[in-house]
């Protein structure tokens, strides 16, 4: 499972960045199961930061506590076989999970 959502990831980083000032950074802590996408830089004179994915792995479950991506990173990993009951779509509140087919934790 990991490596599938680790492939996933790294394929989300465009391959050339809108400009030479900003950067797709992949930020990996395999030793506590946290991984983040996101993007540093500048665009004119305005500085740019943003966290666009942000994936944790809890009691074996990918918890997706950020997805800024434009074709929705659960879709992904149930399209490359993770099944839905190990995704956990944590940026919904936990009260509501019960309401889509993922876990909900």
């Amino acid at each position: 499972m990991l490596v599938v959502f680790l492939a996933v990831v790294v394929d989300l980083v465009p391959k050339r960045s809108e400009s030479d000032r900003i950067q797709a950074q992949i930020i990996f802590d395999i030793e506590r199961d946290n991984y983040q996408l996101v993007y540093v830089g500048w665009r004119g004179s305005k500085r740019l930061y943003g966290t666009v994915l942000h994936l944790d792995i809890i009691d074996r479950k990918i918890w997706i506590q950020q997805d800024g991506t434009e074709v929705g990173i659960a879709n992904q990993l149930v399209e490359l076989g993770v099944p839905k009951e190990d995704i956990v779509l944590g940026f919904d509140p936990p009260k509501m999970r019960h309401y889509t087919d993922f876990a909900i934790g």
